[in-house]
């Protein structure tokens, strides 16, 4: 999803409350391009796992246009949006090659979890299964995309491979 025009840049607007999926819409069908990174995030209901999605960065969307050619005051008047930030007259613009690797890092939905960079003595949270919101210690990471963990359970160490997809680093 790379941004088009040579250039476009990616800014940051202000969401109004509860407006999330409304405003991200609304400006694709301006023709603007959207950002929005998303988490799993699991958590006990009435003793039963629920598992939601939530933003990242709450209560803003990178928003990519080119300043020179789009009509990018309208994004102020889009339905679900705040205000782009600015600072002063100009939005403010967010450095390109950050929102890229942001999004290199989240297909979808993730965690942000880099099974290349977790190395053992990272200390992580599980975010699915049983154990979800239990702390736990890289113990090896596998050619597999298996990551070997040590949990604490009981007062006593255990071992337990996993996926990275069920992991987020601390």
């Amino acid at each position: 999803m790379a941004l088009d025009g040579q250039h476009a840049s990616w800014f940051l607007a202000q969401l109004k409350p509860n407006c999330m999926n409304i405003a991200e819409r609304n400006l694709k069908q301006q023709g603007f391009q959207t950002f929005l990174p998303l988490e799993v995030q699991i958590r006990q209901k009435n003793n039963k796992s629920v598992t939601t999605t939530r933003p990242v960065f709450p209560g803003y969307i990178f928003v990519g246009f080119d300043v020179e050619s789009s009509r990018w005051q309208s994004i102020n008047s889009t339905f679900g949006i705040a205000r782009l930030v600015s600072f002063g007259k100009d939005p403010a613009v967010v450095p390109r090659p950050l929102v890229e690797q942001l999004m290199r890092r989240w297909d979808g939905v993730s965690n942000l979890v880099d099974e290349d960079r977790l190395a053992p003595g990272d200390q992580v949270v599980l975010v699915k299964g049983p154990f979800a919101n239990f702390a736990a210690e890289v113990e090896r990471v596998a050619i597999d995309q298996r990551v070997w963990i040590l949990i604490d359970l009981l007062g006593g160490k255990t071992r337990m491979a996993v996926d990275t997809e069920h992991l987020r680093s601390i």
